[in-house]
């Protein structure tokens, strides 16, 4: 007599999250949570040695670069433009009007309250998405989720949030690898 087979029911036992999701919202959970401490940091050091706070969130790597503030403007851009995206959801629009360390941290806390309010299953079908950039424009840029994520929008937020990193270590700020990392 034939055993019956045992299929089992592969939605439910063996459910996933979105490879997309677990590669961009908690990676950039991390990071805008330690770019958050490390602008504490800098805080506190302009504080403790008398330092005009403007001198650090104007501090730039070289001329032709954006200062910090910038940097942390563009990558709580990236963080809600690539979430929102893969997510299929509209991107918020959010207006650069920062000037101090209390609007950078507000700025961080809102982009950060923005990649919560995510839940992995709206990534389910991101796979399948194609993205386009700056659409209707003649660098207008059509890519596949993956594409977007991997080759554009991780690179790019990773460039700023590292460059904000090393203005501050540039100018005396101590901070490590592990100030930049976060916990993980």
């Amino acid at each position: 007599m034939p055993v019956p087979a045992i299929v089992p029911n592969l939605k439910s036992e063996f459910t996933m999250t979105s490879p997309l999701y677990n590669a961009s919202v908690p990676v950039m959970l991390q990071m805008l949570r330690a770019l958050s401490d490390v602008l504490k940091k800098a805080e506190d050091h302009a504080t403790q040695k008398s330092i005009d706070p403007n001198a650090l969130l104007q501090a730039r790597l070289f001329p032709d670069m954006f200062p910090l503030i910038r940097q942390v403007q563009i990558a709580s851009d990236f963080s809600k433009g690539i979430a929102s995206r893969l997510a299929g959801a509209e991107v918020p629009s959010w207006p650069d009007t920062e000037v101090s360390f209390a609007d950078l941290q507000a700025l961080l806390a809102k982009a950060l309250a923005h990649l919560e309010s995510f839940k992995a299953e709206q990534f389910d079908l991101s796979e399948s998405r194609e993205i386009v950039l700056r659409p209707g424009t003649p660098k207008e840029k059509k890519l596949t989720a993956s594409a977007y994520l991997l080759h554009y929008g991780l690179p790019q937020f990773f460039f700023h949030v590292t460059t904000a990193y090393a203005i501050l270590r540039h100018n005396g700020i101590e901070i490590g690898k592990r100030d930049y990392m976060g916990a993980y």
